[in-house]
């Protein structure tokens, strides 16, 4: 994915032009090439982390960023894109592919967990590898919006107002739905870690 080394530059490129999010939306609601690149080159390094966190797998992460950027740009086409809130609304669709494709395979958690080359299989490595798997299975049993709201607030770092925007949720339903995933995913945790 070519773009996300142009990571550093994208935060850059937003104060070069001084455009806001705003700016930015009303000229990619004019098909305006420069903002739409604009776009793509400041959201699609951290949808790509976010995505790859949820999923585990680079290149299912950049076919999610891929068809993220495709249906943001078929709903502008078709005038029910975003009015405003427009990274809120990117990870709305990166969070709904990624749903949308754990229900197409249910069991892509257990595959996706590999070791490392014997030339470094390092016992820490592995542990890491064996952990990642666990929490990305138990943020499956969570439910859509308490997967949302745990991965923008713990993996992407988003404060609950934010949050709140992404998900068209009262502030205090966020602190509700945060909570609860939380409960439930120490619970799947602690009994994954009794049965071992």
């Amino acid at each position: 994915m070519t773009s996300i080394s142009f990571a550093q530059d994208a935060s850059q490129i937003m104060t070069a032009n001084t455009s806001t999010e705003k700016e930015l939306l009303g000229a990619a609601l004019r098909f305006d090439p420069k903002a739409l690149a604009q776009i793509y080159d400041l959201y699609s390094p951290e949808l790509y982390r976010y995505a790859t966190r949820f999923l585990g797998d680079p290149t299912v992460a950049e076919d999610c960023i891929a068809e993220t950027f495709s249906r943001f740009l078929k709903a502008i086409r078709a005038k029910r894109g975003p009015k405003d809130y427009l990274k809120a609304y990117l990870y709305r669709i990166a969070h709904n592919w990624i749903a949308d494709y754990y229900r197409r395979t249910p069991d892509v958690a257990e595959l996706k967990e590999t070791f490392p080359d014997p030339d470094n299989a390092l016992e820490q490595k592995v542990s890491l590898r064996m952990r990642q798997a666990q929490v990305r299975k138990a943020m499956q049993q969570l439910t859509p919006d308490q997967q949302q709201v745990i991965a923008l607030k713990y993996f992407e770092d988003w404060k609950n107002e934010e949050i709140a925007q992404a998900v068209k949720k009262p502030v205090g339903a966020v602190k509700s739905l945060q909570h609860r995933a939380l409960t439930r995913l120490k619970k799947y945790l602690e009994s994954k870690e009794e049965s071992s």
